[in-house]
């Protein structure tokens, strides 16, 4: 089934739990990564074969379109990108797509005024939304609000028919001390007391993988995604068409690639392995 597939053309690459956790980056990530002329990994592939073991191993070496993608709601774009620079990522601003952005994109559309459990950081990247009189309900990773008074709030417009919108759904993540609850349980607390079901925008929606590869000019067919994140990433890529390969940093736990189902096109040790296998096996 898969050597029936396309040539690869774009490879999705989430952050918080692949690339870095907090402010720490994955050993190896960012030499996985670097940015090189193409022109030169050709030759080097037409030469003689890339050992795995290679610090040479980049995955912008490639003729590949690189997009990160990643629920985080912890901060706006702009400081993200700030963060992954001085870990060391070599990123641009138009590369990432972010489910803050796909929310965003929603709340557009539906032309609505949303109560915005998001944290502060988050903000900037509703700027000019409308937020007076609130008549729907947006929840991110909002420690500082997830109290009673503004859960109860929620809870009120909600009943009187405000739609509930969760920005993602991940049931916890990595943090450096340990994991941590993520939205997913207090979106759920809100569909359970309202008796609703929220629209959720970011992974593992189809529509936020589809949206990621918009102007790439690339199928889902066409497309790998690496992430910690069995559930979100891998099975909600692979639900979307793409292979999914699952990196056993960040959030993974053990066994994590038997709760999906197809399993993990590829399990990796970490970043840098799964960009060897994609130029080994791939291309």
């Amino acid at each position: 089934r898969m050597a029936a597939r396309r040539a690869l053309k774009a490879v999705l690459v989430d952050l918080s739990g692949t690339l870095h956790v907090e402010d720490s980056a994955v050993p190896g990530a960012q030499e996985a990564l670097k940015r090189q002329d193409t022109f030169f990994y050709v030759i080097r592939r037409m030469l003689r074969p890339i050992c795995l073991c290679s610090s040479s191993i980049r995955l912008r070496n490639a003729p590949v379109t690189i997009r990160f993608v990643t629920n985080t709601t912890k901060e706006c774009k702009r400081d993200l990108l700030e963060r992954l620079v001085k870990l060391g990522f070599d990123i641009a601003e138009n590369e990432i797509f972010t489910s803050l952005t796909a929310a965003r994109n929603l709340l557009e559309e539906k032309q609505v005024r949303p109560l915005l459990l998001v944290d502060d950081k988050a903000l900037p990247d509703f700027t000019g939304i409308a937020t007076d009189d609130p008549n729907a309900v947006v929840v991110g990773l909002a420690p500082e609000r997830f109290h009673y008074e503004m859960m109860n709030r929620a809870f009120r417009l909600i009943l009187d028919g405000a739609p509930l919108i969760a920005i993602h759904k991940a049931r916890y993540f990595k943090k450096k001390d340990g994991l941590a609850l993520g939205p997913g349980p207090f979106v759920t607390g809100l569909e359970y007391a309202t008796d609703t079901k929220a629209t959720v925008v970011g992974k593992p929606e189809k529509t936020f993988f589809l949206e990621a590869l918009r102007g790439t000019d690339c199928a889902p067919e066409e497309a790998v995604m690496i992430g910690d994140d069995c559930r979100d990433d891998v099975g909600g890529a692979q639900n979307a068409g793409m292979r999914g390969i699952l990196v056993r940093t960040g959030k993974y736990r053990l066994a994590d690639e038997d709760k999906i189902n197809p399993a993990p096109y590829l399990t990796c040790e970490n970043f840098p392995e799964a960009v060897e296998h994609i130029l080994e096996h791939l291309l």
